[in-house]
């Protein structure tokens, strides 16, 4: 694939991938104040969400979005930073892998009630 159409795709896989997040930050939010309003434990959150499809699929979306967009961005820092040295794409992919495995575990531990 041509580099130029690669940096293309990417940037605009950033820009959706942003949006998305705002949109998700914005709703996580909205979620939090409206959780602690009356004062909630963890157990109790974990009460609420232990089984909730919605709750799952939202914030799986929400780590879908961040294995999009940090690796992309951390990749043209360290491209702009480190132009020879290589390291861009492994610390990457292992920043993407690392972001995809541990926060759908996450999604995972609260849909379930906290039991991989």
């Amino acid at each position: 694939m041509n580099q130029g159409v690669l940096q293309a795709k990417l940037w605009y896989a950033q820009r959706i991938s942003a949006m998305v997040l705002g949109i998700c930050v914005a709703v996580h939010l909205v979620i939090i104040f409206y959780a602690i309003r009356g004062g909630i434990t963890a157990q109790e959150i974990l009460g609420r969400t232990e089984g909730n499809v919605l709750f799952a699929l939202f914030y799986e979306v929400f780590v879908l979005a961040c294995f999009i967009h940090a690796p992309i961005g951390i990749a043209n820092i360290l491209q702009e930073t480190f132009p020879k040295s290589g390291i861009a794409k492994p610390v990457a992919s292992a920043l993407g892998l690392f972001i995809l495995v541990l926060g759908s575990a996450a999604v995972v531990g609260v849909y379930t009630g906290g039991a991989l």
